[in-house]
């Protein structure tokens, strides 16, 4: 290899250590303890010295101990002749060390010297610490200041671990680190349903386990991957799989962990970041909730604007797709807020791919019933199929959530097993809210909620494109006075004739009562909403009507104050709307005086039962004639299973003929070989299968045979 291309050694800079610090702050402390102690110099001076010095008048005091030794402390004035030093240098009670024959003799000679005028000061006797004692009074303080302050010290940086929330670590990544033997045991085999967007998933695991693979074709490994999915659909949970399943480092941290008050913390958490993972090489980044920190920039200036954010993500933008190198680190992020993500983020180069998570459709559901079914002590009674399709719109966290309520109503009852009935109740508390049969309610109030229910229950059942009924209940629940549980059709497409048929069962209480009472109630309030919602959206943004055909008015700028029409069509969408709403609810009110008989018995069959089901409905108004979509898909997926079954089998019966084929060739090419005796002395027991020769109970012959073949 050239020279030229050979890489520069690195030189190795010294890394600031924070105890460097900690040693300074220590001796400056020290260093202002002796000062204030005033400084103890001391000389050592033999006994007669000592003498004449008090002799001289020099002496101030004078301390004897038990040992013979004694400390005297010279005059101010007289330091300079003592110590022959400037007073400056020695401190402010400079002391002579020397050592007396005895107490009594030091006693004499100073009382001695005082009679005679000689010392004026004074004289003390005390007991000689030892050295323990002396260090630990001198230095305990000391001690007690160092430590004290290294525990300061260590609390702002966050800790001995040096993790990322103290006020010297405040610009240190706050991710968390998990490499191979991690304590996350989440797998792709938890993760059920999400067929697509698991196997997007799986391939990035492989880029980095196998990226010669790939790259040998001249291909490059994605920078990034979004996942992108409304809340609890298992963003996170792919996530945690990837951990699981990854044999590299992957960082999780999520977007709100680059946001602090200090101004260019995000950034410098954003370095901190791409630097670990360069390090740790090939490995995955995950941000949660990246939009805390990918909203777009400048959108409206006029609102004000988070420039501490704006450099966050300038800086991420930089560190994905900038001069630097990154080879080896791929980013996963996941968010269900999209459409405000920076348009600078989303494009190729950095966030390549967007993985789309989506609510799971029927299938998928059973799959998600399934797995969160293992730890459920369940009876036979329970029907995943009934589950999954009355679970329209639920999340994989919604049907968790389902589960650990049907588990705590079968406890709460006492049960040892959760029961299909136990399930229906927990589907029931979490759409509806908890039952409050305690509630007064007076006869009339009680026929008007049993009329308003049976009119739902009825036209739903009568009409082609309405949701099929489960169950109608007069017991209030929740903020309701009634309730009433259908089976949504979960459409990929809907059409104009589909909507106004919903339109027309929702309005079906309200004409209800109308019809047969003469009068309205406010316990249509929730149903002339949604209707109103819906007719608002099919005229003004699906351009379902037949004035403004065509027309779509959605604004998706969340800033703007205006709406995207004139006033004349506003007024226009607005007659548009009361038309489409009357002329279903006219309809309703055709369709129940049609069916009064059978509207009539269902409101008194309500006002006994309470509770009322399908098979009610049906004894009634008798069987709908049309299949739902829902049983169309599930036949359609059974039979799928059933072909795929039966493809399997075949394919397998196939390749055990063909292994016995190439076992019986193996055994007559062996015969021939062998010798005639070997051959006579090994020959096995044969037994003819459907036209298939085997050979069964080898004799050990054989074997010697074979293997001396």
């Amino acid at each position: 290899m050239d020279d030229n291309n050979k890489k520069p050694n690195k030189v190795n800079m010294p890394k600031f250590n924070l105890n460097w610090m900690y040693m300074i702050i220590a001796l400056m402390l020290l260093g202002l303890w002796w000062s204030n102690q005033g400084g103890t110099v001391s000389k050592q001076v033999p006994y007669d010295e000592f003498q004449q010095y008090v002799r001289d008048g020099y002496v101030n005091k004078v301390v004897g101990y038990d040992d013979s030794s004694v400390e005297v402390y010279i005059k101010p004035q007289f330091v300079g002749q003592v110590f022959k030093q400037d007073s400056n240098r020695v401190g402010k009670n400079p002391m002579i060390v020397t050592e007396a024959p005895t107490r009594e003799s030091l006693g004499n000679f100073i009382d001695a010297e005082k009679k005679e005028g000689h010392f004026d000061g004074s004289i003390s006797y005390d007991k000689k610490n030892n050295l323990f004692n002396s260090i630990l009074i001198n230095f305990l303080p000391i001690i007690f200041l160092i430590a004290l302050w290294i525990f300061f010290m260590r609390r702002m940086s966050g800790g001995a671990g040096g993790g990322g929330g103290g006020v010297f670590n405040v610009g240190k990544s706050k991710a968390q680190l998990f490499e191979k033997g991690s304590a996350i045991k989440i797998t792709f085999k938890d993760v059920a349903g999400l067929a697509e967007a698991k196997q997007e998933v799986e391939e990035i695991v492989e880029f980095l386990k196998q990226p010669q693979k790939y790259t040998d074709l001249g291909g490059k490994i994605p920078k990034g991957a979004l996942l992108v999915g409304p809340p609890g659909t298992g963003k996170t949970l792919l996530a945690k799989a990837v951990a699981g399943e990854a044999n590299v480092p992957f960082f999780s941290l999520a977007g709100s962990d680059f946001v602090e008050m200090f101004v260019g913390v995000g950034a410098s958490r954003v370095r901190d970041l791409f630097r670990q993972a360069k390090e740790k090489a090939p490995c995955i980044i995950f941000i949660d909730e990246i939009d805390a920190v990918g909203r777009a920039r400048g959108k409206n200036p006029a609102m004000g604007g988070n420039d501490e954010r704006e450099n966050t993500l300038n800086q991420l933008l930089t560190e994905m797709d900038g001069f630097g190198s990154n080879s080896g680190v791929i980013i996963l992020a996941a968010t269900n807020r999209v459409d405000v993500l920076d348009k600078a983020l989303l494009r190729a180069g950095r966030f390549d791919r967007q993985i789309h998570v989506d609510l799971p459709d029927l299938n998928e559901r059973k799959e998600v019933f399934g797995v969160h079914l293992r730890p459920i002590k369940i009876d036979d009674s329970v029907d995943v199929d009934l589950l999954a399709r009355q679970t329209p719109g639920f999340s994989g966290a919604d049907i968790a959530n389902v589960c650990n309520e049907a588990a705590l109503i079968a406890a709460r009852h006492g049960k040892k097993f959760v029961s299909k009935q136990d399930f229906l109740d927990a589907v029931d508390r979490i759409i509806g809210g908890l039952e409050k049969k305690t509630k007064i309610t007076t006869e009339a109030e009680r026929r008007s909620i049993a009329l308003h229910e049976a009119g739902h229950a009825s036209i739903s059942w009568l009409l082609e494109y309405a949701n099929p009924l489960i169950k109608v209940t007069i017991v209030p629940r929740g903020r309701a006075l009634g309730a009433a549980w259908y089976l949504p059709e979960e459409r990929q497409i809907t059409t104009k004739e589909q909507m106004l048929d919903e339109m027309c069962a929702t309005l079906g209480g309200r004409a209800a009562e109308d019809l047969f009472l003469g009068r309205i109630s406010t316990g249509a309030m929730n149903d002339l909403e949604r209707v109103t919602k819906q007719a608002y959206g099919m005229i003004a943004y699906l351009g379902m009507s037949d004035k403004l055909p065509n027309l779509c008015y959605y604004n998706n700028d969340e800033y703007s104050f205006n709406r995207p029409y004139s006033e004349k069509t506003a007024e226009l969408i607005d007659e548009e709307v009361k038309r489409m709403v009357n002329e279903q609810y006219d309809r309703a009110k055709r369709i129940l005086s049609e069916n009064k008989e059978g509207h009539n018995e269902l409101t008194q069959l309500l006002i006994d039962k309470e509770v009322i089901f399908a098979e009610d409905v049906e004894r009634i108004f008798g069987k709908r004639p049309w299949a739902s979509r829902s049983e169309e898909i599930m036949a359609a997926k059974e039979s799928q299973d059933a072909a795929r079954a039966e493809r399997e089998l075949a394919q397998k019966l196939k390749e055990e003929e063909k292994e016995i084929k190439e076992e019986e060739a193996e055994n007559t090419a062996k015969e021939k070989q062998a010798p005639i005796d070997t051959k006579v002395a090994a020959e096995g027991k044969k037994v003819t299968v459907e036209g298939k020769v085997t050979v069964e109970g080898k004799s050990n012959g054989e074997e010697q045979a074979n293997g001396s073949n």
